[in-house]
């Protein structure tokens, strides 16, 4: 037991030794960031989650704005921004994708998102469309009744013998629908006093 209790006191001596070995070089790291001129922000390589909270530490003291990036704890790594050019929210979005920010293309969205509010804008101006269909049933038919309108249409329309369209002249019975419901009666009831 005193060996073990030995050991892990030398153990945890190591790693603060190392954890402070760690923030000494981010410090530099850090300090040789911030007097770069043309670098508004710096990318570090994949490190554990003790690293980058002390990264992040270091950040904040330094007046910088740090995040962290990436998908699973082996490949997150931490970029750090100069206040003057504090990422915006679509370039942290790319980041967090795994994209490049690219603010040409940035600019190129917002361009679009900005036409698009004119254009919704523009259609709340002009009020709602007038209540009806969207088309008229006549463009679905016109291929059957025609461009004419429906009077004029009927006028000029003539039977097609294909369809079977008979003239009254034609016809075998001309007698009308009470002669032919008489005389449909009249045989009923003929029969009935047959049967009887």
């Amino acid at each position: 037991a005193p060996e073990q209790a030995a050991r892990m006191k030398k153990l945890q001596e190591q790693e603060k030794r190392q954890k402070v070995e760690f923030r000494k070089r981010m410090e530099q790291e850090v300090s040789q960031f911030i007097q770069a001129t043309g670098e508004p922000r710096r990318r570090f390589q994949p490190m554990n989650k003790i690293e980058r909270s002390i990264l992040h530490d270091v950040a904040e003291v330094a007046g910088l704005t740090s995040f962290s990036f990436g998908d699973d704890e082996d490949s997150r790594y931490v970029m750090v921004f100069k206040k003057e050019f504090a990422p915006s929210d679509e370039e942290l979005e790319a980041y967090r994708r795994g994209e490049e920010w690219d603010p040409a293309r940035a600019e190129e969205r917002r361009r679009l998102r900005e036409l698009a509010a004119q254009q919704e804008e523009a259609e709340l101006e002009r009020g709602p469309a007038p209540p009806g269909p969207p088309n008229d049933y006549k463009d679905k038919y016109r291929h059957l009744i025609g461009s004419d309108a429906a009077k004029a249409a009927a006028r000029t329309m003539e039977a097609n013998k294909a369809y079977g369209c008979v003239p009254v002249a034609n016809k075998r019975d001309t007698r009308s629908i009470e002669e032919a419901m008489n005389e449909i009666r009249a045989k009923k009831r003929l029969r009935q006093a047959e049967d009887e």
